[in-house]
């Protein structure tokens, strides 16, 4: 999972299809930066307003993820949504349409910062497509209060995973284990994001979804904070392989996991 800090620096242009940001549209945006503020130390800033009041989150003032309002007409999910990479976002579109996924937003201008659209792939999980000019994406990683892995829980890896290699090129690798259905996907040899297929693990009203990790320092500690801000906790932490995780869910409903890496 820590592997997929950027190696190059956050100020390189990103290699398609790696995340490079990640975005919250929600119905109380100033709620949700008392929340977010509290829990991971952020502060915000406007801009840009393409997709109505939007603001960026900043830890030590770097930019670290968004947070948009959702218009009242809307009934959109609230979810965390990743935003991968693309050289050509209005090309990366047509590739989504052509191998089976839908474009729902864009692909539009985001002022100078850049380009992007918002795409679902064939089982309905949503993901933006970023194309960077003045704004390359997330300019922080590998420090408590930043993202630092994306995975798509679905229902099963295989047909998806498809769809995912044609449109950004991704190399796959299998977790071998029995009765655990889980790919990573690479680029350049090193990981970026997950695949993990539940079956009827995923949530009824749900359905296939990505999920954002941040990184925290204490798990048990932030967990604490999740609750006392309004928050509730959905998977207790436990110990994995990549250090002690747990998932929780803020006050709007967005789902997102916390991992401590283990020193």
């Amino acid at each position: 999972m820590t592997e997929a800090r950027e190696s190059a620096g956050p100020h390189v242009r990103r290699v398609p299809g790696t995340p490079c940001w990640v975005s919250l549209m929600v119905r109380g945006l100033e709620a949700t930066e008392e929340f977010y503020g509290e829990l991971f130390g952020w502060e915000f800033r406007p801009g840009p307003q393409q997709l109505g009041p939007y603001v960026r989150a900043l830890l030590d003032g770097q930019e670290v993820a968004g947070m948009g309002q959702l218009p009242p007409d809307r009934r959109l999910p609230v979810a965390w949504t990743p935003y991968l990479a693309a050289d050509d976002v209005d090309q990366t579109a047509d590739t989504v349409r052509l191998c089976g996924g839908t474009v729902a937003v864009g692909p539009l201008d985001a002022a100078e910062a850049g380009r992007m659209a918002i795409a679902s792939d064939p089982s309905g999980a949503v993901f933006g497509i970023w194309q960077a000019s003045a704004y390359l994406g997330t300019a922080l990683t590998g420090v408590p209060g930043t993202p630092v892995w994306n995975e798509l829980l679905t229902f099963e890896t295989e047909s998806v995973a498809k769809f995912y290699k044609s449109v950004f090129g991704y190399e796959e690798e299998p977790v071998v284990s029995a009765g655990f259905d889980y790919l990573t996907l690479h680029l350049g040899g090193r990981p970026v994001a997950g695949l993990h297929g539940v079956g009827h693990g995923l949530p009824r009203d749900r359905g296939p979804h990505w999920q954002t990790y941040f990184e925290v320092a204490d798990v048990d500690e932030t967990l604490r904070h999740v609750g006392d801000l309004g928050g509730s906790v959905l998977r207790a932490a436990h110990d994995s392989p990549h250090g002690r995780v747990a998932r929780v869910v803020d006050p709007e409903g967005a789902e997102f996991s916390l991992v401590e890496n283990p020193h």
